[in-house]
């Protein structure tokens, strides 16, 4: 029984965070989702089918356990459960119930996927982890940028079209940044900050625009701000993980987007 409903219980946490709610993108991309939500069906399925077996099978014990006697009187037969069954009530134990307690803390994830369901990473994760270090050599694959006013973009496009895009895209042109912040250990600047899956939480790494010229909102606050590129200045590419640079114009700040990664 109690194999069965932990079996149940997480098939409806699984459901819970993947069909009911968009809790499972932060942990998971968008793609993964009917996965989970077949899996948890699955579980759901197995769990409750034991548990119909295992009452189903309880109930028939206790109805051969208890036979009626010539005298109208209900006797025990304590030979239908073997002789085990019959030391244990000699000595005052039964052994006839099922595992040890502890194997009830196999239901804490459970409990906490419920009641306190992990956020996505932010700050504190992209703080101590590095992005890649750029590419070395230009590409020229990028699409035009279009309009005059603030251009849209994913923070992983800005990072390619700075470092990569030999046309220099970017130059003079108005960007709106969605991510959340992050500090700097260099004075009068900050992060603005996004996540990078490629399957789920376990292999994200942070991808970082350093941001001037406005200042630094909250650890983890959601925003959107605006500015332009700074082109970088030095003509050989330093050693280590080098961000590029926005001189800021403009910051809002928004709520957690439903899909934190990008």
């Amino acid at each position: 029984m109690t194999q069965n409903l932990v079996l149940t219980m997480l098939g409806c946490a699984v459901l819970r965070i993947s069909a009911f709610s968009t809790t499972y993108l932060n942990y998971v991309k968008p793609d993964f989702r009917p996965f989970l939500i077949g899996a948890g069906a699955v579980l759901v399925i197995l769990g409750v089918t034991g548990l119909i077996q295992a009452a189903r099978s309880s109930s028939r014990s206790h109805s051969r356990s208890e036979r009626p006697s010539t005298d109208g009187q209900v006797h025990d037969h304590p030979e239908e459960h073997g002789p085990e069954h019959s030391h244990g009530q000699a000595g005052g134990h039964d052994h006839s119930h099922g595992g040890p307690r502890v194997a009830w803390l196999m239901c804490l994830p459970v409990f906490a996927i419920f009641l306190i369901a992990p956020p996505a990473l932010g700050s504190f994760a992209a703080s101590r982890s590095e992005a890649p270090p750029p590419r070395s050599q230009a590409l020229s694959s990028f699409t035009p940028l279009t309009g005059n006013g603030p251009v849209d973009m994913p923070v992983g496009e800005f990072i390619a079209r700075a470092w990569d895009d030999e046309k220099k895209s970017l130059t003079g042109r108005q960007i709106r940044l969605t991510g959340f912040a992050v500090p700097s250990k260099k004075k009068d600047q900050w992060y603005v900050t996004r996540m990078q899956i490629a399957c789920c939480a376990a292999d994200a790494f942070p991808l970082k625009v350093a941001v001037r010229g406005i200042k630094a909102p909250s650890p983890d606050t959601w925003v959107e701000v605006t500015g332009t590129w700074i082109p970088q200045t030095f003509g050989k590419m330093p050693n280590g993980v080098v961000y590029p640079e926005m001189s800021g114009t403009d910051l809002v700040k928004i709520d957690a987007p439903a899909e934190p990664y990008e």
